[in-house]
């Protein structure tokens, strides 16, 4: 009999991502398709589940071991085969149904992953839900589908194609008809843009051609990702992006991840611009849109994470609006989005969520966004993003450190000793700001320690390219003085 896993070592606080065979397999998949029918969609009531996966190898036979796990607690599944996540969310949104993606988004081809939401698109993580279907899926593994009560009938599976529904309700959104023409490449880095991109930028749904020529790169849908990883956020995974965007003139370049929920931008020198510059750009646009109605600015919200930088709060205080500042993390910031109504809400990680969208994270959406402000100005992207881009940032920068308190305490002494009267709060670790005369700020930095793993993350922002540098590398040397290993990297 093959060995059951433990469920808890890859059903994590937001997903589920495992090693295929040995952690995800069709019956490990059938027992979370159960739970998640238990816990989710018949306690909603919903009449039926969508569930889509991306171009991974193991993705369309671990779909089909989920839809069989539901749909034997009596919910109906809806099939909607190859999906970008936010294409998942798409229909999950505008069914009003609880949905799952199989995706692993860019983890090497060895892995896959789910991710679950309720109807609407509203997430399922470790305080909505994803513990109680954990523990339901290893209970039905160790003891067999008899710890459920009977059902009346099994549910359908059916099959339903979603990709023209999910174009035209983005094209609805932003209106790029009207641009000028600009020339865009676009790196699918072999994963779900290379199927969503031809629908709705181009006329592969069958809608009318907009003005842009795009130059594909790495369209073709390969779960094993031969050409680079698929993660924008790592510099190393941008080169052939910045080099055919040079070496074609475009005007700018667009990259996505394997899932296609998040996008990167290059501006027309290959130069990339910041999620944060993207965050502050497309939130004016979202104030600017809301105040055209009859809302007035002040009641108009964009929420931002804690480590984007101090560019997006200063442009959404200058147009009138509020923002709201949160912790790092989809759900967080999904939650905060729901409560306060807020318009718009960016992340570090190139993760863009709107209300309109349910106040789910779509990279596509941003990417119209970044196209209809370029195409409606005669500036080069390296203008027009660079307003956006003005301050110095490190990046997050990852340590091991085995006791994070005792070295996020070590830092706050030091600055405290060093810089004198500062501003700290621990909203999502420890941030500290160290404020100007003319009561703005010189610089800030943010600990935050993982909740997985043996890590300290910092991130510095500072006025001046010199400041920033000093500062971090004064932060890294405290922090790795007890002799722990130095991990540097992006963490998304």
């Amino acid at each position: 009999m093959t060995a059951t896993p433990d469920l808890s070592a890859f059903i994590k606080a937001y997903d589920v991502r495992g090693l295929v065979p040995d952690q995800l397999s069709p019956r490990v998949v059938r027992a979370i398709g159960a739970a998640f029918a238990e816990v989710v969609a018949r306690p909603e009531g919903a009449d039926h589940v969508v569930v889509g996966h991306d171009m991974r190898p193991s993705s369309p036979k671990l779909c089909e071991a989920f839809a069989s796990g539901v749909a034997e607690r009596g919910v109906d599944v809806v099939l909607i085969g190859l999906a970008s996540t936010d294409q998942l969310y798409y229909a999950s949104g505008s069914r009003s149904a609880p949905g799952a993606m199989f995706t692993a988004s860019h983890n090497p081809a060895q892995y896959n992953g789910i991710k679950l939401c309720r109807s609407g698109a509203r997430p399922v993580g470790q305080d909505s839900g994803l513990v109680q279907i954990r523990e339901l899926a290893q209970s039905i593994l160790e003891q067999g589908y008899a710890v459920l009560a009977p059902v009346e009938r099994p549910g359908r599976v059916r099959r339903k194609d979603v990709l023209a529904g999910y174009a035209a309700f983005l094209r609805s959104l932003v209106d790029l008809s009207g641009c000028r023409p600009l020339k865009v490449v676009i790196d699918a880095g072999n994963g779900m843009a290379g199927h969503t991109v031809p629908a709705v930028l181009g006329d592969g749904a069958g809608l009318e051609a907009l003005p842009l020529e795009i130059v594909p790169l790495y369209f073709e849908l390969d779960g094993t990702f031969p050409n680079h990883e698929a993660n924008p956020l790592d510099p190393a995974n941008l080169v052939d992006l910045q080099e055919a965007v040079r070496g074609e003139g475009a005007d700018l370049g667009l990259a996505f991840d394997g899932d296609a929920d998040r996008c990167f931008v290059v501006d027309e020198r290959g130069e990339p611009v910041s999620p944060s510059a993207i965050t502050a750009l497309v939130a004016c646009r979202e104030i600017a849109r809301e105040v055209a109605t009859g809302t007035a600015a002040a009641d108009v919200r964009i929420v931002h994470n804690v480590i984007t930088s101090r560019v997006v709060e200063e442009e959404v205080l200058s147009a009138g609006a509020e923002p709201v500042r949160t912790r790092v993390g989809h759900s967080f910031i999904k939650d905060e989005m729901a409560r306060c109504g807020a318009v718009f809400g960016g992340e570090h990680s190139a993760h863009y969520y709107f209300r309109e969208f349910w106040f789910a994270d779509t990279g596509m959406l941003a990417a119209m966004h970044v196209l209809a402000a370029l195409g409606e100005s005669d500036r080069p992207l390296s203008e027009l993003g660079g307003h956006f881009d003005r301050y110095a940032a490190s990046g997050e920068i990852n340590s091991t450190v085995e006791e994070a308190v005792a070295a996020t305490a070590a830092v706050r002494d030091w600055a405290e000793a060093t810089y004198g009267p500062l501003e700290v709060d621990t909203l999502d670790g420890m941030t500290i700001t160290k404020p100007d005369t003319d009561g703005r700020w010189l610089w800030w930095l943010n600990l935050r320690a993982s909740n997985t793993e043996p890590l300290l993350r910092l991130n510095v922002e500072a006025r001046d390219e010199e400041t920033m540098r000093d500062l971090r590398g004064a932060v890294l040397a405290l922090v790795r003085e007890s002799g722990n290993e130095d991990v540097e990297g992006l963490h998304v």
